[in-house]
């Protein structure tokens, strides 16, 4: 499964895609207070290689919530989680058996941290596996570690990522959702999440070299 979530990711490094991100503050009687939305592209530069640009400005009306540098790293890292050879090491794992997902007979993985290291975004949860070619076909956790001060506390929801295939072969991220109810000591406060991963399309760039007569004779 590693050596297919590997190629996964070799696979997903040649895409451009869209992604937008909606986080939704929900108070009393499930009505929405507040939320912070953006679209970004994910694309490539000769130069640079992979980057993000933001389209227009993101929009914040969120009351109580704020979202931090850990936030939006889980939004790149552990939401679209792909468990590649080099992550192993940092996980433990147990099958915990078979599970129909939409018709389509699954092994379930459970994928805990070994230890969290100063700095690391790691994830917590289950896997769905498809056992015809070992491709991950959803995943469902959280990321870790909650982060808990005596000035403050940052804490993330539990989240569902569906995959999909975009090629005919390699299963990407289409659609993360989250609800859930965190435990901040001021008071509970419910989340919303959704993130979708839009319109995946093949980067391919063509180069040539051109060498003028004079230079070499």
């Amino acid at each position: 499964m590693a050596a297919r979530e590997t190629e996964n990711e070799a696979a997903r490094a040649n895409y451009t895609y869209r992604q937008t991100v909606l986080v939704e503050e929900i108070g009393a009687r499930g009505v929405k207070v507040g939320e912070y939305r953006e679209t970004r592209d994910v694309v490539f530069s000769p130069l640079t290689g992979r980057l993000e640009e933001v389209l227009g400005r993101p929009f914040n009306s969120l009351q109580r919530l704020v979202l931090t540098e850990e936030d939006f790293r889980d939004v790149r890292e552990v939401q679209p989680f792909l468990f590649t050879r080099e992550r192993l090491w940092a996980y433990q794992t147990r099958f915990r058996g078979e599970e129909s997902v939409d018709g389509l007979a699954c092994w379930v993985l459970e994928v805990k941290p070994r230890q969290i290291l100063d700095g690391q975004r790691l994830f917590d949860g289950l896997l769905w596996i498809d056992p015809a070619d070992y491709s991950i076909v959803r995943t469902h956790g959280r990321a870790e570690p909650q982060i808990v001060r005596s000035k403050g506390e940052n804490l993330f929801p539990r989240f569902t990522t569906f995959r999909e295939k975009v090629d005919g072969r390699h299963r990407f991220p289409v659609h993360t959702h989250a609800d859930d109810i965190l435990p901040f000591r001021s008071g509970p406060q419910r989340i919303r999440l959704t993130i979708r991963y839009l319109d995946y399309r093949r980067f391919a760039a063509e180069s040539s070299v051109t060498f003028d007569k004079e230079e070499i004779k």
